[in-house]
């Protein structure tokens, strides 16, 4: 791909999961990159970092941090955990905190705001999704998921800013936190490696749009320089993958003789959908994009490498409980697998 014409990127969430790989993305192809996240996590190679929280900063605060920006991508939100208030707070209002201050610029900076599969509502198979689906979300999270992309949609419509919206599904990739199905997942296994006590594990029985976290990141890059504003575009595997399939992938990775193991199958809980799957094809042919890391390298990576460091609170990644049988320990949050951007 070739390099992009911006010199100046900011990253809103840019410490948390998604926002680390999209900073490091950005730095690779020659921007001058600052992260912007409410607390500072472990740095990010040649990035700059301003500790800022959008929605409380004033408006001088919030428009010296994005001055000389020409492209600016919007990767944090509240997660599954949050509750009404917090994610009623965190998304509709922080984009347009964000579009007024681009709006008043001199220029037009170029803005790309991280959606969710879940906007659309509960889907059903065998047909994947496409972006003339009419949402009807059906969860607070994916509600005021749906109101930030309306009111982005809305301010390129009337000419305040260029942008678009990338609706991501489920994102998994290294670095992935422990809030989420399989980083939880993969922190049991660990646990397991080292005490050798047997883990029970109850896999619902569901299947999911899965995506790397790279093949999320080289996305934005593409949507930076497009000549695509004002759209929806879906960014995602384009097929859906069965829970249980992920999970024994991740069993296999972790090495554990079977009999530390013990799964079964319960039907989902769930505060989604049980079936997700989007159709990628406006992306390919408007952003010239199309995944490239398979799920089993994704997963292989994910194992090898530490989560810990990248579990910071002002990230973009949703956080999404998978073992309806209670907490693997106190304190920690109980998995299901309601995880989509």
């Amino acid at each position: 791909m070739a390099p992009s014409h911006y010199r100046r990127a900011v990253v809103i969430g840019g410490t948390g999961f998604l926002g680390r790989h999209i900073c490091t993305a950005l730095a690779a192809q020659g921007h001058d990159v600052l992260a912007i996240a409410r607390k500072a996590a472990d740095p990010i190679p040649r990035t700059a970092f301003t500790a800022l929280d959008i929605l409380t900063a004033d408006d001088t605060e919030i428009s010296a941090a994005l001055s000389g920006a020409e492209l600016v991508i919007n990767a944090a939100g509240d997660a599954w955990q949050g509750d009404e208030a917090a994610m009623a707070a965190s998304h509709q209002p922080l984009v347009q905190r964000l579009v007024d201050t681009l709006a008043a610029h001199a220029h037009r900076p170029r803005l790309i705001h991280l959606g969710s599969v879940h906007e659309y509502g509960p889907l059903t198979p065998p047909h994947p999704v496409t972006e003339d689906h009419t949402p009807a979300p059906g969860t607070v999270y994916a509600r005021t998921k749906l109101a930030a992309s309306t009111h982005l949609l809305d301010a390129t419509e009337a000419g305040r800013v260029d942008g678009c919206v990338l609706r991501v599904t489920n994102v998994c990739g290294p670095g992935l936190p422990p809030g989420s199905f399989l980083g939880h997942l993969t922190r049991q296994l660990r646990r397991t490696q080292q005490t050798r006590q047997p883990l029970s594990l109850t896999l619902a029985d569901d299947q999911r749009d899965y995506i790397d976290v790279r093949d999320v990141a080289t996305a934005v890059l593409h949507a930076a320089t497009a000549p695509v504003t004002g759209r929806v575009l879906n960014i995602g595997q384009g097929r859906p993958t069965p829970i249980r399939e992920l999970a024994h992938q991740l069993i296999a990775l972790s090495g554990l003789p079977p009999h530390l193991i013990h799964t079964r199958t319960a039907p989902l809980t769930s505060n989604g959908s049980g079936w997700t799957s989007v159709d990628t094809g406006l992306a390919t042919r408007l952003l010239d994009w199309t995944p490239r890391i398979s799920l089993e390298q994704s997963l292989h990576d994910q194992w090898a490498t530490p989560t810990e460091a990248t579990a910071e609170a002002g990230s973009a990644a949703p956080a999404t409980p998978t073992k309806p049988a209670g907490p693997a320990s106190p304190g920690e949050p109980v998995p299901s697998s309601d995880e989509g951007h």
